[in-house]
């Protein structure tokens, strides 16, 4: 799935070769077959527009929106399981399907990194890559919903993959609930964060319990909940 390959190179971090290599991904896109001609141009259209930017205004574009909070992490893991022991045994499971398709990657990436479980997807029937699509689609709405109220180039992949996966996923709600949600990237929640995790760190559970309590409460709307039940995001009747 060339366009499926495409995109996950969107989505690294920006780097040289890849903007070296522009002319080579739009040759590549007009081979493809996954999409629509509109849908297609669309795509087109972003390489073109995104890989003439500035290099290294993009990594700092990249960084700030990708990187800071946990809203639009790129992690998937990050929005199902967020820091809880059940997020180190679905790294493993993963790790074990990436090693079944003779997919390494590099001991400092972390596999739920959406450009590597679509790169993994490229290897796969296309009946399988959608499907692999469609047990990540709620992950990817709300992305691609969150990235659209940021204004952010970006939603326009989110809803490529969406479509690349004939979900059947409503997504007619998302609007309104990202628009009730407080940002988690601005420098009063990223502070808020930073002293909470102070406070994890240093307090004595025998002692502090309370405090550390108090302090949680203090900070408990500075940060948006991340997390997704993925087996009740899905209406009329298709379940994940």
């Amino acid at each position: 799935m060339m366009s499926l390959k495409v995109i996950s190179r969107l989505l690294e971090y920006p780097s040289e070769a890849l903007w070296q290599h522009r002319d080579e991904l739009i040759v590549a896109l007009e081979q493809a077959d996954e999409l629509p001609v509109t849908s297609a141009v669309q795509l087109m259209m972003f390489v073109r527009e995104y890989l003439n930017e500035d290099l290294l205004e993009m990594q700092a574009q990249y960084c700030e929106l990708f990187d800071r909070g946990r809203a639009t992490s790129l992690l998937l893991f990050e929005h199902v399981h967020g820091e809880s022991r059940d997020r180190g045994q679905a790294m493993v499971d993963l790790m074990a399907q990436y090693q079944q398709q003779g997919l390494q990657i590099d001991c400092r990436e972390l596999p739920d990194h959406l450009p590597i479980y679509l790169e993994y997807l490229t290897a796969l029937p296309l009946e399988q890559s959608r499907e692999g699509l469609n047990d990540i689609a709620p992950i990817l709405a709300l992305l691609g919903e969150r990235l659209i109220q940021r204004e952010s180039r970006f939603d326009v992949l989110f809803e490529l993959l969406l479509e690349i996966s004939n979900s059947a996923l409503e997504t007619n709600h998302l609007s309104g609930q990202v628009a009730a949600e407080a940002r988690d990237d601005t420098p009063q929640a990223l502070d808020a964060v930073w002293e909470e995790e102070q406070v994890k760190f240093f307090a004595d559970e025998k002692t502090c319990d309370s405090e550390v309590t108090a302090h949680q409460q203090r900070f408990a709307n500075a940060v948006v909940p991340q997390y997704l039940n993925l087996d009740t995001v899905y209406h009329s009747g298709v379940q994940k």
